[in-house]
């Protein structure tokens, strides 16, 4: 079991808030460390697994020109994903990967390895960072996932911060 995941559930629980994920190269891999812990459904509302840009358009609502312009793995994306997952479901904290897993796809704008996270809560402000991470396309997905969660516990101590 991913002990971050279960770190996620316990401060989505102490908040009161549910988490839906919107994943593309992580391929459900978050889901998936999520419902590894058992009770994740009194947090974890819903995935969405949206690896062509056409179920981004469909299920998130990703703009397609957000898409022509930006590319699937970019922030605009993300953020776009983060903010359709807010909207077509019950939860009040998202959060989006986008990257290139490798071994092919890169390109020099965006070698094998580049991640775009964004992490957001309803009617609040939307994070978004762009990591290139090392190692072969099982290495990337794992530490996307990682720093996914991550992502979700930093965003709800800030959230803490503020109130």
């Amino acid at each position: 079991m991913n002990s971050l995941a279960a770190k996620v559930g316990e401060a989505l629980k102490s908040h009161g808030l549910m988490l839906a994920t919107a994943e593309s190269c992580t391929g459900g891999g978050i889901a998936h460390a999520i419902t590894e812990v058992a009770g994740s459904s009194a947090w974890f509302e819903r995935g969405f697994v949206t690896y062509s840009n056409q179920s981004k358009q469909q299920l998130l609502g990703v703009r397609e020109n957000t898409l022509i312009q930006h590319g699937a793995v970019s922030e605009m994306t993300v953020r776009e994903m983060v903010a359709g997952a807010l909207q077509r479901s019950l939860a009040q904290v998202a959060l989006a990967v986008s990257g290139i897993a490798g071994p092919g796809g890169g390109t020099a704008d965006k070698p094998v390895g580049t991640v775009w996270f964004a992490w957001g809560l309803k009617d609040g402000e939307i994070r978004a960072q762009r990591l290139k991470l090392d190692g072969n396309r099982a290495e990337v997905r794992s530490q996307a996932v990682d720093i996914a969660l991550q992502g979700v516990l930093d965003l709800l101590d800030k959230r803490t911060e503020i109130a």
